[in-house]
Parts: structure tokens; sequence; C-alpha cells
């Protein structure tokens, strides 16, 4: 089906699907994965469909092969988004099959292999990026070491080749410098396990580039100051012999403080298991060794590969055989980024939360009943609450640690001891998304504050039509808003109020469609009174002294409504600008009197005519406060055109309110309704 396509290499396109399948058979996997490799583009690129390989290879091979398949037709417009939703796509494949991944690893693993043949340089980069922030990750996670390394490598090569080409070139000085050293050193070490009884094989070898690059970034020192260039892999035949091989390496040589981890008797969650020391060795070389099994090496390569075999006549993941060599579920990692997915969130907060979980530097901590749990390194109680449940997370609202009350920023460290302190409701306040680094916990949030949010506008929106409806002499509660939920295709009322709380929907609209004609009623009685504008402005305030003429207009800077004591200054084109006697505004022209005009506002100003006004409110952030505030106003006499929030700091949120009041008397009578509420920090009115 691939016919005459080429790649942009020029080959014919069929070579891919061979290299990839070609890949996995290194891995000795099952048929069907390696039918799938051969077929993983054939429904992206060509007309066959799902149905066509169901026919003819069997519904396991199309669901692999559907699994691998991108979105390619998704219409969407940012990157970002397309990244992102093929993610999701993928995960969800992955998380019943992990083949899925191995065939995708291997398709990308020969793509990045062959990257120098795109022409576009935003592209290359775009590929190379993506595979290292996503899929050598997800080679990591479920312990493929060798897929993993080359990923990143080759990414590497193309994101920063002057860094590359820089480390190179010092490894070349270094090798040339430390060669021969290096070997010496892989003797002497074998000899000395070699003669405490201690059947192994020693395997020196050098980091590849990325990794020292990593660890230059991730402490901040220069090449010259990275001792551990080198590494060494001691190879034995039983878990017993890695511990004794420990004790003699560190007998023979002084051990680094706080280097040593034991990864074997608490694995990593990709099932990675080693033992790994760091020795001043000999010729006062710095050494950085790592002591496993043959099994434990094979794992360490091939991860989840590693247990497939050939078992009741099929070839599949082995849990027998993976929990003999001490491994636990190879989808674990991938069920955390489903968890993920399932808190929905939008593409931007998918790829960051899955990014997030891919990273496995490890801190472990153990429940009050002693069930070791596992987390990123830098991870606080939060994480912990929301790896044990997102209702424990939910409701968090305190935290013990060996014992001891601690505060939620407490860093956690390898042993701790953490119980959680729950509270009777569920209660995320802002400021706990920086209080996280878990992906699980982060989107748990955000998706509670999505659904508060969500509450608010209903809220709103639902008290925003109460009083439309109230005009017409209608009551909202007697009423089927069915003919809304149809025009505006809303599953539920709820999400109705949501709209026109979020000001997508008018009240006057929903008002119009169920009793036709009542919406000008309504209108006539919220608009009694005449809103002030510059073109009535001559009407409703007149001048004394000098006579101020026909051109009049208001200031923006201080929104002068009847009520206010005001004054005139006059510009250049004649017309005169009505401020406020208290208007900052006026100082720059303390010096001009013959501009000033004194003005006052007429009888019919202060009987019937309405302003729009501006309340800076700064209120607690707390579930319904936003309603409760609206009601304040709305059973004041107050008419809201316009909700403005503004986040300012974890505890509190700005607010601006725009409200159609009478005078300013009217606007004072809400702001003091407004400070009488507990929720309610401060209430000003805006001059600007």
């Amino acid at each position: 089906m691939h016919g005459t396509q080429k790649r942009a290499s020029g080959d014919p396109y069929f070579a891919h699907p061979i290299e990839v399948a070609g890949i996995l058979t290194d891995y000795r996997l099952d048929t069907a994965t390696i039918v799938t490799a051969l077929l993983h583009d054939v429904i992206e690129d060509t007309d066959v469909t799902r149905a066509d390989i169901d026919r003819l290879f069997g519904e396991e091979v199309g669901e692999l092969v559907e699994g691998v398949t991108k979105l390619s037709r998704l219409e969407t417009t940012a990157d970002y988004k397309r990244q992102a939703e093929n993610l999701r796509k993928f995960i969800l494949a992955v998380s019943k099959d992990v083949r899925v991944l191995l065939v995708k690893l291997a398709d990308r693993l020969h793509n990045m292999r062959t990257l120098e043949f795109i022409k576009s340089p935003a592209k290359r980069e775009r590929i190379a990026r993506e595979t290292l922030d996503i899929y050598a990750p997800l080679a990591r996670s479920i312990g493929c070491h060798r897929i993993c390394s080359e990923l990143e490598e080759l990414a590497f090569t193309h994101l920063n080749p002057k860094a590359r080409d820089a480390i190179l070139r010092r490894l070349e000085t270094l090798r040339l410098q430390q060669g021969k050293a290096v070997g010496l050193a892989s003797e002497e070490i074998a000899n000395q396990l070699t003669q405490a009884g201690v059947a192994c094989r020693v395997v020196g070898r050098e980091k590849n580039a990325y990794s020292i690059w990593r660890k230059l970034q991730r402490k901040s020192i220069g090449f010259a100051q990275l001792s551990d260039i080198y590494g060494f892999r001691v190879i034995v035949e039983t878990e017993d012999d890695c511990y004794r091989a420990l004790g003699v390496i560190h007998r023979a040589w002084p051990a680094v403080p706080d280097r040593f981890k034991d990864f074997i008797s608490t694995p990593k969650r990709n099932n990675y298991r080693s033992l790994h020391t760091t020795v001043v060795g000999p010729r006062a070389m710095r050494i950085e060794m790592q002591i496993r099994t043959v099994v434990m090496d094979r794992v360490a390569e091939q991860g989840v590969a590693a247990h497939w075999r050939y078992k009741n006549e099929t070839y599949a993941f082995d849990p027998e055989a993976a929990a003999a060599a001490g491994g636990a579920d190879p989808l674990v990692n991938i069920r955390q980024l489903v968890q993920v997915l399932e808190q929905g969130g939008d593409a931007q907060d998918l790829l960051d939360h899955a990014k997030l979980e891919m990273f496995l530097d490890q801190v472990f901590v153990f429940t009050p009943k002693g069930k070791l749990i596992s987390l990123p390194s830098g991870a606080m109680p939060l994480d912990f609450a929301y790896a044990v449940h997102s209702d424990v997370g939910d409701t968090c609202v305190g935290v013990k640690i060996n014992g001891e009350l601690r505060p939620l920023r407490t860093l956690l460290t390898n042993g701790d001891v953490v119980e959680v302190i729950r509270g009777a409701k569920p209660s995320t306040p802002s400021d706990w998304l920086s209080l996280t680094v878990t992906g699980r916990a982060r989107s748990a949030i955000r998706r509670h504050k999505r659904q508060s949010e969500r509450d608010e506008f209903q809220r709103i929106g639902k008290a925003s039509l109460e009083q439309t409806f109230a005009r017409a002499g209608k009551a909202l509660a007697e009423v089927s808003l069915r003919p809304a939920l149809d025009r505006f295709a809303a599953p539920a009322e709820a999400e109705v109020f949501q709209a026109v709380g979020r000001g997508q929907i008018s009240p006057t609209q929903i008002l119009e469609l169920i009793f036709p004609g009542l919406a000008e009623t309504a209108k006539a009685a919220a608009t009694a009174r005449v809103r002030i504008d510059d073109r009535q402005a001559p009407l409703y305030v007149r001048g004394g002294g000098a006579e101020i003429g026909a051109k009049l207009r208001f200031a923006p800077c201080c929104q002068a409504m009847p009520g206010d004591r005001i004054v005139g200054i006059a510009g250049d084109d004649g017309a005169v600008t009505i401020h406020t006697i208290d208007c900052a505004t006026l100082a720059d022209f303390e010096e001009q009197e013959h501009l000033w005009r004194d003005l006052q506002w007429t009888t019919e100003a202060e009987r019937n005519t309405l302003s729009v006004a501006r309340l800076n409110a700064t209120i607690r952030d707390a579930p319904g406060v936003m309603g409760q505030a609206c009601t304040i106003i709305g059973e004041a006499g107050g008419n809201i055109t316009a909700v403005n929030m503004r986040h300012r700091h974890s505890d509190f949120f700005d607010v601006d309110f725009d409200i159609e009041v009478k005078d300013a008397r009217h606007l004072t009578h809400i702001a003091a309704a407004l400070r009488a509420c507990p929720s309610v920090e401060t209430v000003e009115r805006a001059r600007s």
C-alpha cells in the first residue's frame, strides 16, 4: 500500500516499517507486535482502513495498529493541541496493551536516526523537542534504557549541537588521558571481587553526552568539576552477590558520602533494580558503580520487553516471571498518566502534567500502615495525599511527618512516614499548585478549581436571570427553560446559567425565547431612568458664572454621577470636561484658573437618571463568595453590567464590578452593604 511513496531521505517509504520491525526483533517480541510494526503507518498514510487490517490480520493486530496511529486529521490549529490529543489517544491505547508503546518507541527511534533528511530546521527542532519531552521519558518509564538513551542523544544532536560537540571534544581529550586507566581500573575491581569469591563481570563505560549535559545543568558546574565521567557496571550472578560485592568494594576503597542508593530493596517505578555507589577507586579515580545481576541488567536495558515470553501458547507479558525477578506491573506508570487524563483540563495542562509524571527521580515514603509510596524528587505532602487517593488530596488540611505536625511546603525525604490530616469537606486553595510537583496532584487541583468556577458562574447566571424575569413579572422557578436548552444546545439548565454568568448569553435572550415580547417590558422596567452619557450631559449639568454652552463631556478618569460635587475644565476645542471635585487630574490645572468652570447637577439629573460606576473589591477566595457579592448588589438595587475578576494572590482576589446606580448615595449604600459581608475585605469606588 505504500507503493511509490518516498521518505525525506529519498528511500522507498516501506523501508521505514521494515527498519522499525527490525528494531523490535532485537527484543524478541511476538508475531503480532512485529506485524504491527510493519503496518503501523498504513492507516495514517494510505487508503487502508481498520476494517481491512482486521479482515487480513485479525482484530489483535488491528487494535495495535490503531493505537499507534496518530490523529493526523485532527482539526486543530495549535501544534501543542494536536500533540496533546495524539498523546491522549496514545496513552489510552498503551494502558490497554504496552506493545503499542514498544512499536511507537521503535518508530520514533528510526525517525530520529533519519531526522537530518528533513529540510525544515523548525520541523526538525519540533520533532526533537517532542522526542526529548515525551518519548524518551516514556521509554524510561517502562525501563527501556537502551532506547531512551539513544533517543535522548539523537534529540540532543539537533537541539543543541554546539553543546554536544563541545562535550564530545572534552570526552576525546579525557579518553586520550584516562583511557588506559579505565581499563586498568576495571581489571583491579574484578580482581578484588574474584579474590573475595564473587564471580563477576566488570564493564567500564563512558557516559553519553546528553547525560553529562543534564548533570552540568542540574548541578550548575563546569566540565572540569565533573568527576564521574566514567561509570563501572559490576554484573554478578545472584542478589546476595550484589550485597557481597558492595561490601568488598567499600572495604577496598573509601566510599563517597551520600552517594549510595539501594534500588534492589526499593526498585524504581519502572522496575529498575541495582545498587549504586561512588568510591575513590584505583589511581584516585572517582568511580561511579552499578552492581546488579544478569536479570537486573537485562531489565534495565530492555525494560518491560525483558518479561515477554511464550506461555500457554501465547506470547505476552509474564507477570510471574517479572515478579520472580523483583519486577512489578509494567503499566503502573502509564496508569498514572491515564489518571491525569481522567482529570480533564486543556491540551497544555495535559502535556505539562504528563511530562511531570514521566520524570522519575524518586523519593520513597511510607503511609502510617507501612505501605510504600514512590514520588518524584522534590515532592511535598500534597503530592503524597493525591498519590494515596484524589479524595484524600481534596480533603487534606494538614500533615504529620514522622509523628510531628509539619507545613504542607515541607519537602519529603526517603523513609518519611506521612500521615494526612483530613477535613470534612473538599477544599483546594489556589496556592496549592505551588505545593505540588506531580502531574496527578496538579491536574486534580485544577479540576477542583474549574468545578468551583463553574459553580460560581452558575450562581451568578441564575441570579441574573431571576432579576430579568422578575422585571417582566415572571418567576424563573415556575418556568421551563427547555426552549433555551434546545436553542443553545445545552444539556442542562446549569449549562445555561453558566453561559449567562460568563456573559456568553444575555438574560434578555432567554426571556425573549420563552416569552416573546416580554423582553422589551423587562428592558423598559430596568431603564425607566435614563442613563447619562455625553449626549445628554447638557440636559443634566448646568454652569454658574461663565457660560459653558452645549459642549459637555464626562471625564473617564473619575466617572462623575449625580450627587458628586463637580467642576469643569475648558479645552482648546471649546468643550468642557466634567470632573469630580476630588479627581486627581485637576492637579494638572491648578495654575490655570481661567480654564475652571463651576458646575452643578440639575434637579432632573438627581431624579430620573442612571449612571455606571465601578467598585473595586478585594474578596476572600472561597466557594460561593462571588455569588454572595452579586446577590448583595442586586438586593441593594444595583444592576451589574460587567464583572472582571483579577487574581492577586493565594487567599484573595480583586474584582471590578461595573454597576448601574441612581446616584453617588446609591453607590455608597451598595459599597457599605458589600463591606458588611465577612468574605469581602475591602470595597472602594474606582476613579479611572
